[in-house]
Formats: structure tokens, sequence, C-alpha cells
């Protein structure tokens, strides 16, 4: 790809026609003590930090245009970049990448990316990062092609999450990164971060990996930066990056380990960053850019990029709207929430609650040894957030004294919110809320954590079922993002309304399902481990069922998913569908053996298959191949998710791929699991409309 600009435009210009072009608006700045003048860019798409800046080719052209001016001048000590409020960039535009037609027009908009960016670093004068907000993907990578980076401390994401998403950094983040941080450090920001459900670090951890020289507090950050880059103008400041001492090989060996141990190899994209990572090592700038440029043509021309940007509309647009909520302003105040049960899964919520609604938490058990231990959890993870550093000594004093105890529910006269999270069994639940229901306020909510009972059912002996509500947490609470909101035959709109905005204030993605059992998620994990042990009973070893679907880069095998929910529970979830749909829902002999031995799963301790365990699935005399396995969980998966959207359990086939993506990992590069059964040729007739999806068949 020739570096000309004409080139670029004619292949490019059209594209994206509707693209929010982010200018690069310069500005001179004289620098404190004599040092000269800066001319200072500031990214800006004229929108607040709710639209943060983004890069397509018009972009792309104007910050061409400012770099060519400023490259002119001979008036200047030093140039420096910086973004709106709130925002420093964040990187491509996704719309233009998915809008691309052709590999030459993916191929430009690398070699322009490349183009434009590299110019940062390679003026006559040093060019200086300001990285005042949110720096993600090529936002980050013009930071660092830049000679020298200040960080605010109040930055609240800092990451490269192309390979979420099915790309890489492309615009030199595989090749610039490694060289300043090191390998290994580079190898968590862009694979292992964005393969652990893409997760961010803050500015002040992106200054102590040493991605930026110097770090100052929000308040006064430009004002101090420039300060900095005056002193490092006239010398008096010099920074030094210490040398990188990593073992190259070992590093990309030990994540491409951690790769295939997550992936299984069904993702392209972070195996060729671990490749041009590796490639850093050794190649020219330009070298190490122009396969920077092959990777991202090759990947923002496949399916997973097409499915990954499909996930990635899910989660930042649809899991904001939830469909089918409540008006908002419906919405009662929450000033106090009680907590039925003292468990671990209780435990958990009760944390949750104090740290996001910051209101009292009463805990209520059946002993006191039951309660200690429960606000004593919750005590201990106070500790371990404050050890870290992610409360202060006043906020987790205050976490502390906002969650008791309490042996009588009287304590909840003055609640809002009451959640039980006690044993799942329908006729418990029922006696719980019936207590509940005696104490609480006319208008407090009754919340039920139920991973699969009917609500309806459990409401049916209430003098108010109109305020009973499902709320089903994902485990572990504060890291799982999906919350499904239950709507029973009874529940009225505040009510709803009400759940909706805790589910907010909680940070979780809250999807509204009906009234069915086991809901979507567990209804959907049960009917594919019902399919693979079916498989095992009939006599396919366990070991071929385990390892069937790994081609799709599950999070975890199914006897290891079923090891991490418990055999009892699984079994309890099986046994419920059953009831159910007994024509579409088995329950396997085996697994109730499985549970009666008292066994937890089918692994041992160090995950080795257990040989007492797998003997109890012995005796089957019809074994499958892997690739029957296959076939016949996904056929049933199509054919109950089918069933699911006939009976209105959700109110699109986008809330069935929302609640998988984020309550039961179902991978990014995938695009959901309704369109890869679509494209896969499973489901029949295809669960969404043309162009819903944009993923080839």
């Amino acid at each position: 790809m020739t570096n000309s600009m004409d080139t670029w435009r004619s292949l490019l210009s059209e594209r994206n026609s509707d693209e929010v072009v982010t200018k690069a608006l310069v500005r001179d700045v004289r620098l404190p003590y004599g040092a000269g003048t800066m001319a200072l860019i500031t990214l800006d798409n004229g929108f607040d930090h709710t639209k943060p800046s983004t890069f397509g080719p018009h972009g792309l052209f104007a910050l061409n245009g400012a770099l060519s001016e400023i490259a002119q001048r001979t008036d200047l000590a030093a140039v420096g970049v910086t973004g709106k409020p709130f925002v420093f960039a964040v990187g491509a535009d996704l719309k233009g990448a998915a809008g691309l037609a052709t590999r030459e027009e993916a191929l430009a908009i690398g070699a322009l990316g490349h183009h434009v960016f590299r110019r940062l670093g390679e003026l006559a004068i040093p060019s200086f990062a300001f990285v005042n907000g949110a720096a993600m993907g090529g936002g980050l990578e013009i930071a660092l092609h830049c000679r020298y980076r200040t960080i605010s401390a109040g930055v609240p994401a800092v990451a490269l999450p192309e390979c979420f998403l099915g790309l890489v950094p492309g615009w030199g983040g595989t090749q610039l990164l490694p060289r300043l941080i090191g390998p290994a450090n580079a190898i968590k920001l862009i694979i292992e971060n964005p393969l652990s459900q893409n997760r961010m670090i803050k500015g002040a951890d992106a200054y102590k990996m040493g991605v930026a020289d110097a770090m100052f507090e929000p308040a006064d950050f430009l004002e101090e930066s420039l300060r900095w880059a005056a002193r490092v103008v006239k010398g008096e400041v010099t920074v030094e990056r210490p040398a990188r001492a990593d073992d190259w090989a070992k590093a990309v060996g030990d994540a491409r380990f951690l790769v295939d141990m997550k992936l299984r190899g069904a993702s392209p994209a972070p195996y060729r960053a671990l490749d041009l990572i590796a490639l850093a090592e050794t190649a020219t700038r330009d070298e190490g850019f122009a396969a920077e440029d092959e990777a991202l043509a090759d990947l923002l021309m496949s399916d997973e990029l097409r499915a990954g940007l499909y996930s990635f509309d899910l989660v930042q647009r649809r899991a904001k709207r939830p469909a089918g909520a409540p008006d908002a302003a419906l919405a009662r105040k929450v000033t106090k929430v009680g907590v039925v049960g003292a468990g671990l899964m209780a435990s958990q919520m009760a944390l949750l609650f104090a740290r996001r609604l910051e209101v009292p938490v009463v805990l209520t058990d059946l002993d006191q040894a039951r309660l200690d231990k429960g606000v004593g959890y919750v005590h201990g993870e106070v500790d371990k957030l404050l050890g870290k550093g992610r409360v202060s000594q006043d906020q987790a004093n205050r976490l502390k004294s906002l969650v008791s105890g309490s042996l009588t529910k009287d304590a909840f006269a003055d609640a809002d919110f009451v959640i039980e999270a006690v044993f799942e069994d329908l006729a418990v639940k029922k006696q719980v809320f019936a207590e509940v229901e005696a104490v609480v306020p006319a208008e407090c909510v009754l919340a039920t954590n139920t991973s699969s009972l009917s609500l309806t059912e459990m409401g049916a002996g209430l003098a108010h079922p109109e305020r009973l509500v499902g709320f089903h947490f994902f485990n572990p609470v504060a890291v799982m993002p999906l919350l499904e909101i239950i709507r029973g035959a009874a529940t009225d709109d505040a009510t709803l309304a009400t759940a909706f905005a805790v589910g907010k204030a909680l940070k979780k993605s809250s999807v509204l399902v009906k009234d069915a059992p086991a809901f979507v998620v567990n209804r959907l994990l049960t009917c594919f481990m019902g399919e693979v042990v079916a498989a095992v009973d009939e006599g396919t070893p366990l070991e071929t069922a385990e390892h069937a679907l790994d081609g799709l880069g599950l999070p975890m095998t199914p006897f290891a998913l079923l090891q991490l929910v418990g055999p009892a529970v699984g079994l309890h979830v099986a046994e419920t569908l059953h009831e159910a749909f007994p024509d579409r829902f088995g329950v396997s002999e085996n697994m109730a053996k499985l549970v009666a031995s008292g066994k937890p799963g089918v692994y041992r301790p160090d995950f080795t298959l257990d040989p007492e365990a797998v003997a109890l699935f012995a005796g089957g005399s019809s074994p499958s191949t892997a690739e029957e396995v296959r076939a016949r969980v996904l056929a049933a998966l199509a054919r109950e998710i089918r069933v699911m959207l006939d009976e209105g359990v959700v109110a699109a086939a986008q809330d069935i791929d929302l609640c998988m993506i984020l309550g039961a990992g179902w991978p990014f590069h995938l695009g959901g699991i309704t369109p890869y059964l679509d494209r896969s040729g499973v489901a029949e007739p295809r669960f969404l409309a043309p162009g819903v999806a944009s993923l080839p068949a």
C-alpha cells in the first residue's frame, strides 16, 4: 500500500459518510519556564463525554492535516495531544469498520492510521500525549506514538480491547507497547484483559506499568503536564525508561498456552496478536507496522469481527435500554435493603447492595453463627478492597457499618427492598415471603433470587403478589454482569420499574424475562448440559462428550461447568425443567448417582478426572462421535430457543443473545448464540430478521 493520501482518499472518503468526525483543534500554548511554544492538539468530535471521540477516515485526514501544518512551522518547541473533557480518544469508528467492503479498503484504513499516528513520533520536535481521560484502542495507540506521555490519576479506563471484538491493535499497539513496557505486561493489555470480559485498567495502573512517564491529579492535570513538558524540553527532566529484560519467547509462549486453554483455537484475533508481539522483538518499525496492516485487513473482513461487533452492539446499546422495562419514573426510592439468608450468595449480594446503593443492608438467618459468618464475610471482603486500595479507610468503615445481621425479620420493618437467597425449594420460599410480608411496609418490593422456580406459584399465597419480582443474579455476584428480572403474572409496573432502577444502580445489565421455568440462561445451559450427559449415559466416552464443543471457544467445558455450579443444583434445575417440559428435558439417573455419592463433580481438585465419578456414568451401549454430540447439542439449543421465542420468554432473539453473552460467557467472537445457529445452518427458520446481524450465512 503506497503512502499516498490521494490513494487513501479515493478509497475511503466515500466510506462511512455518516462518520462523526473527530477534529484536531490546534492552539498555541506558551510553555512555562521560557521553554517556548507548544502546538497543542485537542481531539474533539463536538459532543460531550457520553459520545467519545473516535477515528474514521475523515478524522484521520483531519489529524494528518493538522500535523502537516505543524511540521512546516519553525517556531515550535514541542507538540502536544490531549482530549476533550473526560475523554482522550477511544480508537477506530466501529460503524465504519463494519462498512468496509473489500480487503483493499481494510488494508488502506490500517496503513492510513499508521501513516498519520507515526508522524507524532517522527516530527523534528518532541511530542507529548496528555492523557486526560479514557484512552482505548487507537486512542491509546496515538499516545504510544508520542515520545512522552502524562496521564491523569482520574482516568477511568485504559485499554486495548481489539481482541475482545475480533481484531488486533493495528495502529502500532502490538509493536510499540511491548517495547515500552515489556512483552509480558503488553500481553496483559492486548490479550489477557480483553479475554477477561474486556477488563480495563485505570490511569494509576497504566502509570505503574510504565505506559505513562508522569501522572498528575485531575484538578490541574493539563497545567501540571505543561509544566512537566516544559522541563523536559529544557532538559531539566530526563525521562528514563528501564531496560526490559523479559524473556520474550517465554512471555509469548506462556500467553499462547493460556489462549489455547481459554479459546482452544476458536478465535483468530488473539493468535494474530501474539504473532505480532513476537515479531516486535526484532522487526523494524516499518516491518512491524506492515505486518499489523496485513493482520488488520484479514480480520476486518472476517466473520469473527462481524460477530464481535454484533455482540458489542448488544452489550453497549441494548443492555442499556432493556426491552419491555416500564417507565423509570414509576420506580420507588430504596433507602434500606433486607436480605433473607446469610450464606455465600446472600453475603455477596449484601456487599454489592451496600457498595452500589450506599444504604443500610440487613441480613437474617436461622441462628447467630450463620449470621456472624455472613456479616463476617462482608467485612472480610471490604478489608480486601481496602488492602488493594480500591476503597479508603473511611469508605471501608462506612461499608462495614451499613451491613448488619438480625435473627428476626422485624429488622425489615422499614425496608424498601427485600430479597431472599434461601434454599431452592418452593415451599421454603413461600414461607419466607409470608413471614416477610407480615412485617414490611406496604410498598416494599419482594424479590427472589430463584434460578428456576415459578414466581407466580411463589406469590400465590401473598396478600400483595403484585410486589413480587424475580431478581436473578449469577455467581460470582460482583463479577457477572447479567441480572435476569422476571415478571410474574401479578407483578405490577411500579415493582418492575423499581427492580430495573436497582439493577441499574448495581451496575448490572438487566434483561426482562417472562415467568418461565429456569428463565433464559439456566434453561439453555440445562438443555446444553442435558444433551451432553445423555450422550455419556448412552455410552459416549465422557472425555469425548466433554470436549465435543471445544471448537466454539466456550469459557469452560460442560462437566467443568457442572463442577462449578454443583451437581445437586444442576440436577435440581433439570428436574424442574423435566417437570415442565418432559418431552424435551430428561433427568439423568447417572447424574442422580453422582449427587448421591457426594462428589463435587467428575474432576478431582487437580482437575484430573476422578475415575470413581466417571465410572458412575458407565454402562451405555450406543456411543456417539464428537461431531455427533456437537450436532445434537446445537440442534437441541436451536429447538429450545425457538420454543422460548414462540412463548415470549423474552422480547426478541437479541435478548437471548445478551443473556448468554453476559450470564453464560458465550464468546463475543461467535456473535451471540442465535446468529451463530443461523449461520451454521442449524436454525430453520432463522432466528434473526435479515439485516439484524450482518453475518455471512
